[in-house]
């Protein structure tokens, strides 16, 4: 009996020893801070408000979700923001699920709202990079049927128009 308390003791004991250090639900206090970075960018983008995104964004930020490649620093990122936030002023996101380590925050969300006149409603998922408390690298990745709908008519296709590949001369 007297081993089964001392081993009882030394379990608890370990529970608490590794829990130490952590906040509520085990996430670090690094994780939470670029959680709450990450939703004040979040917020910042639907209200247009722009002002403090030096407060969140690196200078030296990478986002990697422009529409012809890599938006470099800081200005040019807020420049983008700017431009989809005019294309699309009362677009609102809800979260699905939010996860959080002391290097990402993957943030699974439903947006919507009217893009260009057209109501539009979009599912995706951003991943973001933190350093130092601030977000250092950005990737978006949409549902391609919500990308298909935001395509002008001129380029939009379905694949039952394309033509059938000639497998005869393989």
């Amino acid at each position: 009996m007297k081993k089964l308390s001392i081993l009882l003791a030394i379990v608890v004991s370990s529970i608490f020893i590794s829990c130490s250090g952590k906040s509520e639900g085990g996430m670090s206090a690094t994780a939470k801070k670029n959680m709450e970075v990450n939703e004040a960018i979040s917020k910042a983008y639907e209200s247009g408000d722009f002002s403090k995104m030096s407060d969140y964004i690196a200078a030296d930020a990478v986002d990697h979700s422009g529409e012809t490649g890599d938006i470099t620093g800081l200005e040019n990122i807020v420049a983008e923001m700017k431009k989809y936030h005019e294309m699309a002023p009362d677009m609102k996101g809800s979260h699905i699920k939010v996860m959080a380590d002391d290097e990402y925050v993957i943030t699974w969300s439903k947006s919507s709202g009217t893009m260009n006149g057209q109501q539009m409603e979009m599912t995706g998922v951003d991943i973001a990079k933190f350093k130092d408390g601030k977000a250092v690298e950005h990737w978006m990745y949409m549902d391609p049927k919500d990308m298909m709908k935001m395509m002008p008519p001129a380029i939009e296709h379905k694949m039952d128009d394309m033509p059938a590949k000639d497998t005869t001369k393989m």
